[in-house]
């Protein structure tokens, strides 16, 4: 399969691709962001890297983290992070009081940000020191030491606080946050506000795609326990758009409303995309185009 003429061809058609959404403003530091970035790198199982456009220029990788940190704390605890969180679709917006409230304290799927706080949760018990211990993580996965926090991202987070604390303490009145919530969100908005190029992004979910493995050959995940993440990233990585992505590009994957999009397919490739603008379902819009010209041209998908 010839990637590298593949990209650029989809560099191509996307140029006139008519966009109609913006940068996100819910976190005044990412409204910062120029609209107008592009940039895929795709990576496969055998060797082969291939990127184009703004593919080795960081950004925020936002919610792509709740993917990463649900592996972690399934590498800690099994099958037990299912007793605090559901493995269900939404079908509603992802910071959903209502929702939560109907669960009573249980979120339906880790990829939520209820889902993804009781997880954050989670490691802030299972790691003696959580943010330290996450970037080292991280940087291990990716292959790439120097990836860091964007502490004024994690602070804008911070500032605009306000659903998400709101969903934090509602966890905590159903007894579904065991530390500190204030501790938690700090773990939280970190985790969100760390900084990869699409390059290191594919890199990161290597072993999503490798049997649990990393590039390097480093044992993260099972197989079983990949083959169940995959599927839920499948089933609900894109919010209530998980069907529409699952439709379109027929891959697993996950987004972030920083602009970025990961998705894979087992045993053969992963690819990143980031390009800021989002759709009103908060995906990336060009994003999602690109990854549907990729499966289309490559005739890849799970299905």
């Amino acid at each position: 399969m010839d990637y590298a003429s593949i990209l650029q061809e989809i560099q191509q058609e996307s140029n006139g691709f008519p966009t109609k959404g913006n940068v996100t403003l819910t976190i005044p530091e990412l409204a910062k962001v120029s609209p107008n970035k592009f940039g895929i790198h795709l990576t496969t199982i055998e060797g082969g890297d291939f990127g184009i456009g703004d593919s080795n220029e960081k950004f925020s990788i936002q919610s792509i983290s709740k993917a990463l940190t649900v592996a972690l704390a399934f590498s800690f605890l099994d099958e037990k992070i299912w007793e605090r969180v559901g493995v269900e679709p939404s079908g509603t917006a992802f910071n959903s009081l209502v929702q939560l409230e109907h669960e009573k304290g249980i979120p339906r799927n880790p990829f939520i940000n209820a889902g993804a706080i009781v997880i954050a949760d989670m490691l802030v018990s299972c790691l003696k020191n959580p943010k330290d211990d996450f970037l080292a993580y991280i940087r291990l996965i990716s292959g790439s030491p120097t990836i860091e926090y964007n502490l004024d991202v994690a602070q804008s987070e911070k500032d605009t606080r306000f659903r998400n604390a709101a969903l934090a303490n509602f966890l905590k009145s159903f007894g579904n946050i065991e530390n500190d919530v204030d501790v938690v969100l700090d773990f939280y908005f970190h985790q969100c506000s760390i900084e990869m190029t699409c390059n290191e992004l594919a890199h990161s979910f290597y072993f999503f795609a490798n049997e649990g493995k990393t590039k390097e050959g480093k044992q993260i995940l099972t197989q079983s326990q990949v083959k169940r993440l995959n599927a839920l990233m499948q089933t609900c990585g894109f919010y209530d758009e998980s069907g529409e992505f699952t439709y379109k590009v027929g891959l697993p994957g996950k987004s972030g409303i920083g602009g970025g999009i990961v998705a894979l397919f087992p045993k053969v490739f992963v690819v990143a995309t980031w390009s800021p603008k989002l759709n009103m379902k908060g995906n990336s819009e060009l994003g999602m185009h690109a990854l549907e010209l990729l499966t289309n041209k490559t005739g890849m998908s799970i299905f």
